[in-house]
């Protein structure tokens, strides 16, 4: 019998015991550097000439660890270890299943500081944003394995005469999971733990830039008892080895989160009908967000403003669902802008291992592109705080940057940054906001700070994104409690930690018996 399902609780850094406890991992992890992540392919473990480094971005010299690069020709190996591994995984009871599961999720658990310190190097994350990544991971593996008891029910059809008649569900069998740098472990274990908890077998991808991580969790698996061939871990770069996973004939379904450039191309990709295909893939695509908190005449500005800086500047604001809106009412407008400014300036910028609030974004790349955009941004409004680069260890440090004056539709306003950058939009009055929110080609999440129950009624029918949250900070879903997924060209809403999210990697069987 499972445990019944809780969220993990978070640990207080402020206490001695877990202080140490993290300090402890990070000398371990230390100790660990260097180590190399090959493909596992049905359980064979194979290094290739070809290997990425993965860096610190706080000290790019500091090399955490090197991946094996995969081919596409080792690509189509890894889709053909999964469908060897299917029949044999699929058949095993539910029960059975959820048990190896659930125990994937406690081995995370009984090494949580050590997969949180991995992050703090590799990610640059830090204490608090790391252990509620691996926190996730261990909810959905958890979460997921009661759900797949949930889903191996009979489903309820109609008595008629004369005939027994069943319904129920079953795994649809190999598919491809492509998951996110951001969220290292949470989201690439929840992404891959849903379809093989419902019977399914997977190629796993990892990011470029975060390999390591990920490379952990296929270690705990095999401790788990998960069979080789259920998961196959293939590093690779996406024009090479994304491309020929989601295009090849023998994918039964493709389970992507990431940008949406990259989403709407592999939808567009697994359309397509290749030679010797049997079925239509299903692609599920979780992307990106303009996210928007509302605050509007009535709120506590002191909380809205709390709120506003963890929402945006929260890991940098490498997050899908991080504040980068902040839609104000005239009549709050400049005391709101003075306040989060103030608790912005606040925030200390370093090493994620020393547990500063800030610290780099994830690689070069990334550090161009979110300058790029200051730079451009600063012809659309106005630079009030921020906006520069933290000379430390070339480290890939953007200091939180606030524009104000920005209009609804600047490019500020519309496209996904995905950096510390927070940009603030001016509303006469709280019909004028909810238009300004619901303005953009996305719909993840959103937020409002209000105490005015009508307002309040409002954004909840009239706030068009996957996930609402009134009177808090709109990032940090948790598994079970707020299921995640976004609207519009946000994606597919597909609920991550929801009760149908393992559905969607089933298929229903109908049986009816003449008696």
């Amino acid at each position: 019998m499972l445990q019944p399902y809780r969220s993990i609780p978070y640990s207080d850094f402020t206490q001695p015991g877990p202080k140490a406890s993290y300090e402890k991992a990070l000398a371990l992890v230390t100790g660990r550097f260097g180590v190399h992540a090959p493909l596992l392919i049905g359980g064979d473990r194979i290094d290739t000439k070809r290997t990425v480094d993965s860096v610190d971005p706080s000290r790019p010299d500091r090399i955490v660890g090197t991946a094996s690069l995969a081919s596409p020709e080792q690509a189509v190996a890894a889709l053909d270890a999964a469908w060897t591994a299917f029949p044999a995984w699929s058949a095993r009871g539910a029960e059975e299943r959820a048990e190896v599961i659930h125990r994937v999720g406690d081995l995370i658990e009984s090494r949580i500081h050590e997969f949180s310190a991995w992050q703090t190097f590799e990610a640059g994350k830090n204490w608090a944003e790391a252990e509620a990544d691996v926190a996730e991971a261990i909810d959905f593996c958890r979460y997921y394995a009661h759900q797949a008891l949930a889903m191996a029910e009979p489903l309820p059809v109609h008595e008629f005469p004369g005939e027994t008649n069943e319904s129920w569900l079953q795994p649809l069998g190999a598919g491809v999971v492509i998951p996110p740098w951001n969220f290292p472990l949470a989201i690439l274990v929840g992404m891959a733990i849903g379809p093989v908890a419902a019977g399914n077998t997977v190629v796993l991808k990892p990011a470029s830039n975060t390999p390591i991580v990920g490379w952990g969790f296929m270690e705990v698996l095999a401790e788990a008892g998960v069979p080789p061939g259920v998961v196959n871990f293939l590093p690779g770069a996406g024009s090479e080895v994304g491309d020929t996973l989601v295009d090849h004939p023998s994918t039964r379904f493709i389970n992507f989160t990431g940008s949406k450039e990259v989403g709407l191309r592999i939808a567009e990709r697994s359309a397509t009908v290749g030679e010797g295909q049997r079925w239509m893939k299903r692609a599920y695509m979780e992307m990106g967000g303009k996210d928007a908190l509302i605050v509007d005449e009535t709120a506590d500005l002191d909380a809205a403003a709390d709120d506003v800086v963890r929402s945006a500047f929260g890991f940098q604001g490498q997050k899908c669902s991080a504040c980068s809106r902040l839609i104000v009412v005239d009549a709050v407008h400049d005391e709101l802008v003075d306040k989060v400014v103030e608790r912005a300036a606040a925030l200390s910028i370093g090493p994620p291992e020393e547990n500063h609030p800030v610290g780099p974004v994830i690689s070069a790349a990334q550090h161009r592109a979110i300058r790029e955009e200051i730079d451009l941004g600063k012809a659309e409004g106005t630079l009030v705080m921020g906006g520069s680069d933290v000379d430390r260890d070339g480290g890939y440090y953007i200091e939180p940057t606030v524009f104000v004056d920005v209009d609804r539709d600047a490019r500020l306003a519309q496209h996904e940054i995905f950096g510390p950058v927070l940009s603030v939009v001016r509303a006469s009055d709280f019909d004028d906001a909810l238009d300004v929110a619901n303005g953009t080609e996305y719909g993840l999440t959103g937020g409002l700070h209000s105490s005015d129950e009508t307002h309040i009624n409002r954004a909840r029918n009239e706030f068009y994104v996957g996930n609402l949250y009134i009177n808090r900070k709109i990032t940090g879903a948790l598994v079970g409690i707020q299921p995640f997924g976004g609207f519009n060209m946000s994606g597919s809403n597909a609920k991550a930690g929801g009760p149908d999210y393992l559905r969607l990697f089933m298929e229903m069987k109908t049986v009816a018996t003449r008696n």
